[in-house]
């Protein structure tokens, strides 16, 4: 017998069948590029990555443009050895999307994120933001570690789970190295 979140996230496997999907995705269109919501659209999601609907937790939508990880080649001015453009962006779009929404709220602390849609020209991804100062926050046994002065600017420093990626940390990748 399954549970209700692995009915979610069955949804979410495809969700171009679902008849809501086109919907929401005509709307955040429309919508500015950072936006506050109400709850998760993705609820299995954010529980999993330590969402509780309490004070202190705030979701945050933000929709980025594809594209464009690559340097553009300079035309002139310039010796012919720097010309050339061999390196790609190290951060991926979801990194960039964390280092967004904690520029844009400076008081709250990025939890993690997790990918949302993604069309023609955007990324969408909804970001899980934490207020340490909440009383409510420091009690708690699971996400009050994030109250510790260490524990600020997380998404620039690459200690989120989207950094710790790109960043090679995970267990999975030093598993696979060492078989190598």
């Amino acid at each position: 017998m399954k549970s209700f979140y692995q009915y979610l996230g069955m949804l979410w496997k495809k969700p171009q069948n679902n008849p809501l999907y086109k919907g929401n995705m005509i709307e955040w269109r429309r919508q500015p590029a950072i936006v506050r919501v109400e709850r998760p659209t993705r609820l299995d999601k954010a529980r999993a990555l330590g969402y509780k609907a309490k004070r202190g937790f705030t979701v945050v939508k933000i929709r980025l443009k594809r594209g464009g990880h690559k340097r553009s080649r300079p035309n002139k001015g310039r010796k012919s050895k720097n010309l050339t453009v061999r390196r790609d962006l190290k951060l991926n779009y979801r990194q960039i999307a964390e280092q967004r929404v904690a520029k844009k709220y400076p008081s709250l602390e990025v939890l993690n994120s997790y990918w949302l849609a993604k069309d023609g020209q955007n990324y969408y991804y909804e970001v899980i933001l934490v207020d340490p100062n909440m009383p409510d926050i420091k009690k708690d046994k699971d996400v009050g570690w994030i109250s510790k002065p260490n524990n600020r600017k997380r998404p620039f420093r690459g200690l989120t789970s989207a950094g710790k990626k790109s960043r090679d940390l995970r267990a999975g990748a030093r598993a696979r190295r060492k078989r190598k």
